[in-house]
């Protein structure tokens, strides 16, 4: 028996092309590859700074996830780098087992497992609802008016960054709760109201991510380059008295610029109490796990703040011990069946071969060569550490629009910058230096695809990414010559220029 229908002819799949992007990094692979050896600079280091124009322009292109391009990153080192000589002894090779035991030592870094166990703190945050009920509270507190509310943001983003030490989980956190006060004040989703509260949201996560060392993974980033490569460290107490007062002045201006560039439409709109006050009934009373979660919280930022003064521990160490107080049986909180899929393990994987790009770039001196290379170019080595700060964070700056991640712009820009630091002759704080760039290594302000957060907001189609380039610009302005204001005054004070 035959069917009268005929069926429908199979439709073959598209073949996936090959990202132009990816083709563009193995070409810029090759290029430096086949480009003279300088005189001054070992194969290895040549063939590490070859890796190192890979992975920018992947990175700025995002031909590939940041997952992909870190395998791909750490499979060029174990390859180029095992066929390439020593530093010490140019007739022997290091061999791929060696380079690939380069190519994975950031993942022994204390700073990859101080980023681990605040993926966890984070997941367990949004696993008991806590960071949910600590929005909640901070916003019925403020008040609800829209004036109040967009004071409200900030200061949701301020907590929050002080116990949830990741961007995107405070802003994924926030992000619900803003939404449904915008629904509840009954306004469209493209007024000004709705763009100026989610552009804040956004903006502000980036501000206090200068302002708190555990807020962003950027941060431990830094950290981890400032123990790897200077010997030292700032502690998370004296990274808080440097980057608050920025952050501070910073949030006041946000919210000044959102209300005369985004002016909002009423200035006391009914129902924005009634959607809080109803949002805390529905959590009901705080639950055991977050009142335990909380005080675990609270403990760590007790630890944290008095690194140095009231005991030895650093960071990671009492990081790792609320860890434990938070998975114990009956005490705890969570196990590891509840976060395991909560946690980016992505980010872990990028953080680790970020680390080890950075330190691989300094074992074969191709940092201290660009560095070197750097200062003899630009003239650096003639100015005074405030106009050094400045130059430097002007390039960081404008490099960051290329890129979507200030992990990425870190692991590529940072080891260079110590190097160029480490080259620069004069007496000034090269670690405060350190810490001052990495302030601005989260200027993520002016396109949205700059930084997660930002995408997170603009997913809620309350604002477009010219409104929030029009605040950014500004933003990104102000901060930097407040930056260097501060440079001037307070920073120079404390003994960090």
């Amino acid at each position: 028996m035959t069917s009268s229908a005929t069926a429908p002819a199979a439709v073959p799949p598209k073949k996936a092309k090959i990202p132009v992007g990816l083709v563009a990094g193995f070409l810029a692979l090759i290029l430096v590859l086949l480009a003279p050896l300088p005189a001054d600079l070992a194969p290895a280091g040549h063939r590490m700074l070859a890796i190192l124009v890979f992975a920018v322009v992947v990175w700025i292109t995002e031909a590939v996830s940041y997952e992909a391009s870190a395998i791909m990153i750490t499979t060029l080192m174990a390859f180029l780098l095992g066929t390439a000589p020593t530093i010490k002894d140019p007739s022997v090779v290091y061999g791929t087992s060696a380079a690939i035991s380069m190519a994975l030592a950031g993942f022994s870094n204390s700073a990859l497992a101080l980023v681990a166990g605040a993926l966890f703190i984070a997941a367990a945050m949004t696993y008991t609802g806590l960071d949910r009920r600590i929005a909640l509270v901070t916003l019925a507190r403020i008040g609800t008016s829209t004036r109040r509310i967009l004071i409200g943001c900030i200061a949701v983003t301020i907590v929050l960054s002080l116990v949830v030490p990741s961007a995107t989980a405070r802003s994924a956190a926030v992000v619900p709760i803003m939404m449904g006060v915008i629904a509840a004040f009954g306004v469209e989703k493209r007024s000004n109201i709705a763009a100026g509260i989610m552009i804040i949201v956004a903006q502000a996560t980036s501000i206090w991510n200068v302002g708190i060392q555990t807020a962003a993974a950027q941060n431990l980033l830094t950290v981890g380059f400032m123990e790897k490569m200077l010997g030292e460290r700032v502690t998370w107490a004296d990274w808080l008295v440097a980057g608050t007062p920025w952050a501070l002045i910073m949030s006041a201006v946000l919210i000044f610029l959102v209300l005369k560039m985004l002016p909002p439409e009423s200035d006391n709109i009914a129902g924005g109490k009634e959607a809080v006050e109803k949002s805390l009934q529905e959590l009901g009373p705080m639950t055991a796990p977050q009142k335990r979660l909380m005080a675990v919280s609270l403990l760590l930022l007790l630890c944290w703040a008095t690194e140095g003064k009231l005991h030895r521990f650093d960071t990671t160490s009492t990081t790792y011990f609320g860890l434990v107080l938070l998975m114990l049986p009956r005490i705890g909180v969570m196990t590891w069946k509840d976060v395991q899929s909560r946690i980016p393990w992505g980010t872990v994987i990028v953080f680790g071969v970020g680390i080890s790009l950075g330190t691989a770039l300094l074992t074969t001196q191709a940092g201290q060569w660009l560095g070197a290379q750097v200062v003899a170019r630009t003239g650096l080595d003639h100015l005074g550490p405030l106009a050094i700060f400045a130059v430097l964070a002007a390039f960081l700056i404008l490099i960051h629009l290329g890129f979507a991640s200030a992990t990425a712009l870190t692991s590529a820009m940072l080891p260079i910058l110590i190097a160029v630091l480490a080259t620069l002759p004069g007496d000034f704080n090269r670690l405060g230096m350190t810490m001052l760039l990495g302030f601005v290594v989260s200027y993520g302000f002016i396109l949205p695809i700059n930084a997660p957060q930002n995408m997170v907001c603009l997913g809620t189609e309350t604002f477009t990414a010219k409104q929030f380039a029009k605040v950014g610009i500004v933003i990104s302005l102000v901060g930097y010559v407040l930056m260097l204001g501060m440079g001037l005054t307070y920073w120079r004070w404390l003994g960090w220029l």
